[in-house]
């Protein structure tokens, strides 16, 4: 929270004077009233220091207040930053306490552009996602209670309506079945009220830190910046595991309350013993909750490369057989295992290659003209029929199609994370298949998106006609457009594992990476590298290698053929 406290300039204070200050140095981090802060704006050692106003400062959370640029053991300005402790460090201190650490980077590297990182972008979604959580669960135990109360009222109707028709005899009868019913109503309402003010309360706290955190970005320093983010993160983490400890355990487990009326009370009523049961009939919860990132207490140093630093080195090339170089090339995907599979739009059929790129079999010829395929999930790929509207999923070990997915538009492009197909019919329409149970969403506002990927619940495409790569929400909301010289008729991309987005440039021949914000770009294959006419892209993530289809000539008959390189990134 930020304080309300009005600060004293910190000069006038030491000669016991209390002037409000007006500005904050965020280097000396001392107050200055209006007059100490023109000579501290002028002097040669200190002009250069960055300030901000006393009230800004104020409007950062406490504990971010509390965070200085200096060391507390050594009164010395952090320098460095150790990745082994995850923490800054002065000079004194490589010296008492880092001498064996390897890993020392100057702290202004690790501090660059710390706002607008990818990592930022993260944790501020997972701000949105957690409240998003809390409110579903909130509002779910509201429906829940609702509804127990609506059981509650038919079976109390039912219970009277025996009532009325039979003697009594049924009044003692009647009394006790009330009273187990109240007994196990209230029971029930109790436990979920509780679990619900648990719930209500963390979500107070979400609603404080989504505060704390928009003024944090307005106007925090790096460091502060960067410390504040590791406090967050970690009470975000807290706060999932909380959810998810809940959902995993009984919280959440649906517990109705049923009322049987007694099969022999209207036969014989002189043998009833009881007025009936009340049971608490236990379903699967039916309540559906963001996943949250695992381990997002992590520190936030970057450990990617700068977008200047990807330069990709060639590990080795496919060898085509004679038999299949008419083959047009229109996928490469790398399976998790290592291996290559190729999408073949010439003969229509999928082959398969090993890690070391020879070619091993056919997996399967398809009837119907292919367009595009992904790997989706064990050992089963992607692959769009085009005009058939259809998609199909492919077992690339028992070389056969599993099954067949039909859409009202045309399947051109696809991509998978494993839990949600996206197919593009090429111009105007998306579709999201979700694979658990193989429902359809339609997606709007994705109009002119050519191929697709998809990648941390965000859809990023290439629009042809206008040379624009784009990425969007999972429910086809736009995020961000880039548009650059470098890239011409963009065709295939793909991701790796940070976020940077690999675009195969048709128009220039050439591969070119756009930096996760969609700010800049660079070209880092070309035909000076090798590559000629690339058309199909992927990158396998964990192992962070890269294929590229290209044309290469043969020597002995000057007769071109596709291929694909690959590449380490």
């Amino acid at each position: 929270m930020a304080s309300s406290v009005k600060h004293l300039c910190t000069i006038c204070h030491d000669d016991e004077i209390s002037i409000t200050a007006v500005t904050w140095c965020t280097e000396c981090e001392v107050f200055f009233c209006g007059d100490c802060e023109k000579p501290h704006s002028k002097s040669r050692l200190s002009k250069n220091h960055k300030t901000m106003s006393a009230e800004d400062y104020q409007m950062l959370p406490t504990f971010m207040q509390e965070i200085s640029s200096q060391c507390r053991d050594h009164k010395k300005k952090f320098e460095l930053y150790c990745s082994f402790h995850a923490c800054p460090c002065c000079v004194q201190c490589v010296t008492d306490k880092h001498q064996k650490c390897q890993d020392l980077k100057p702290l202004s590297d690790i501090l660059q552009q710390v706002k607008s990182s990818a990592s930022v972008q993260l944790l501020e979604k997972d701000l949105k996602n957690m409240k998003e959580n809390f409110d579903t669960a909130i509002k779910y135990l509201k429906s829940r209670i609702s509804t127990i109360n609506t059981q509650k009222t038919t079976s109390i109707e039912e219970i009277k309506y025996i009532r009325e028709s039979i003697n009594d005899y049924l009044n003692k009868l009647e009394h006790e079945i009330l009273n187990d019913l109240e007994s196990k109503h209230s029971k029930l309402k109790l436990n979920m009220a509780t679990l619900m003010q648990q719930i209500e309360q963390r979500a107070s706290q979400i609603d404080q830190l989504q505060s704390q955190f928009t003024k944090m970005t307005q106007h925090a320093t790096e460091l502060q910046m960067y410390t504040g983010l590791r406090e967050i993160e970690k009470t975000t983490s807290q706060m999932a595991k909380y959810l998810e400890d809940l959902k995993s355990g009984d919280n959440f487990i649906e517990k109705n309350l049923e009322f049987k009326i007694s099969s022999v009370l209207q036969s014989i009523l002189h043998d009833v013993k009881s007025f009936g049961d009340i049971n608490i009939n236990i379903t699967s919860s039916t309540l559906q909750i963001k996943a949250g990132r695992k381990d997002q207490a992590q520190h936030l140093v970057p450990i990617y490369p700068r977008i200047e630093q990807i330069k990709p080195s060639l590990l080795t090339r496919l060898t085509i057989p004679k038999d299949k170089k008419s083959l047009s090339i229109f996928a490469c995907l790398i399976l998790p295992d290592g291996k290559f599979i190729i999408l073949d739009y010439n003969k229509r059929q999928l082959l398969r290659f090993s890690n070391d790129g020879i070619f091993i079999r056919k997996v399967v010829t398809f009837k119907d003209y292919t367009c595009d395929a992904c790997f989706v999930r064990n050992n089963t790929v992607a692959v769009t029929l085009g005009l058939e509207n259809k998609t199909a999923l492919v077992d690339v070990e028992k070389n056969k199609i599993i099954q067949t997915i039909k859409l009202s538009h045309y399947c051109n492009a696809v991509a998978s994370d494993g839990k949600f197909l996206i197919i593009s019919s090429g111009d105007s329409q998306c579709t999201t298949v979700n694979l658990n149970d193989m429902s359809h969403t339609i997606l709007e506002g994705m109009g002119g998106v050519g191929r697709i990927a998809l990648f941390q619940g965000y859809i990023y495409g290439t629009n042809y006609e206008e040379n624009k790569v784009c990425c969007y929400k999972i429910t086809g909301e736009p995020l961000w457009t880039f548009q650059h010289h470098d890239i011409d008729s963009p065709v295939r991309l793909t991701l790796d594992q940070h976020g940077f987005v690999y675009i195969v440039s048709r128009g220039n021949i050439s591969v070119v990476v756009v930096s996760p914000d969609g700010k800049i770009c660079r070209t880092i294959l070309s035909q000076t590298d090798g590559i000629n006419y690339p058309r199909a892209i992927n990158i396998h993530k964990e192992t962070g290698k890269m294929i590229v289809s290209s044309k290469i000539s043969e020597d002995s008959s000057n007769t071109d053929y596709e291929t694909a390189f690959v590449y380490k990134i």
